[in-house]
């Protein structure tokens, strides 16, 4: 990459780093998952820092550095550095901040935990309004609107935001499938996937096999995908028509779906608006 390419601030170095994803060596997409992951640390940490939080020897950010066209690590680092410097509070920062407002008692009461859950989950959703462009969503409710039929995906975790969607779209006079794969039957289930079809793959790491087979299946068929995932590097969001990335609260280690399902309601109300406006 040479140097008129280079990326000049965080976000074409994101983009940079899906596109080179990959092309790159398992010990190099471990460096990108975690400066993906991680903005903020990236930008305040030393490099040994980094590298120990990361798993991989300073040399190995040197290289991955190198790879993207920098001379060395602390020129790329500097990118982060000037969006932390530009940013408001970050995500993670503000959850911190509430938290230790709150206390962290070990036996928490459940006045307690409702207050933290409740106080993460609307950081979280602030947090939402602000990270997804109107042009995706509309991308993606145009994706519903052409479809015949859509097929929904999503096994444990996930499985709560997949069913929620199978049964907003169908209250919205849409063929809607629910992908659940009874009996172990999800590759039967896809093989229903058509022409005219859209599939909605929803999956937060570690990310289920279950849905990544579905997503090959739509793609096989040259249908439309719709992800809903927690990084732009997982494996669902290299394949995905659209992709919409959400980052849930964590209280005590136990994530939430509230964003998840939040994005959810607002493409299936959204679908119905563009309907009822035809």
């Amino acid at each position: 990459m040479p140097n008129a390419q280079l990326p000049s601030n965080l976000e074409e170095l994101e983009n940079a780093i899906a596109e080179r994803y990959n092309d790159l060596s398992k010990r190099l997409q471990q460096v990108a998952r975690y400066l993906m992951e991680n903005p903020r640390g990236v930008a305040l940490d030393t490099v040994a820092s980094i590298a120990e939080k990361a798993e991989v020897t300073p040399s190995t950010l040197i290289r991955f550095a190198n790879a993207l066209g920098f001379q060395g690590f602390s020129e790329m680092q500097r990118l982060f550095r000037s969006k932390l410097i530009e940013a408001a509070p970050s995500y993670s920062d503000r959850i911190r901040l509430a938290q230790e407002e709150q206390g962290n008692s070990d036996s928490p009461s459940p006045i307690q935990l409702l207050q933290e859950f409740s106080t993460s989950n609307t950081i979280a959703l602030d947090h939402l309004k602000h990270a997804i462009e109107n042009d995706t969503l509309e991308k993606a409710i145009s994706i519903l609107e052409q479809a015949r039929s859509t097929h929904i995906v999503g096994v444990r975790r996930a499985f709560v935001v997949a069913s929620y969607f199978a049964y907003s779209l169908r209250h919205v006079d849409q063929r809607a499938y629910l992908v659940d794969g009874i009996g172990g039957m999800f590759k039967e289930q896809a093989e229903a996937i058509d022409h005219g079809d859209a599939v909605i793959a929803i999956s937060f790491s570690p990310y289920g096999q279950e849905t990544l087979d579905v997503a090959e299946i739509a793609l096989n068929k040259g249908v439309p995908l719709i992800v809903i995932t927690d990084s732009p590097l997982s494996p669902l969001a290299r394949q995905a028509t659209v992709c919409l990335v959400v980052q849930e609260a964590q209280v005590r280690n136990f994530r939430s779906l509230t964003s998840s399902l939040c994005l959810a309601q607002t493409l299936s109300i959204g679908l119905a608006y563009r309907l009822q406006n035809q």
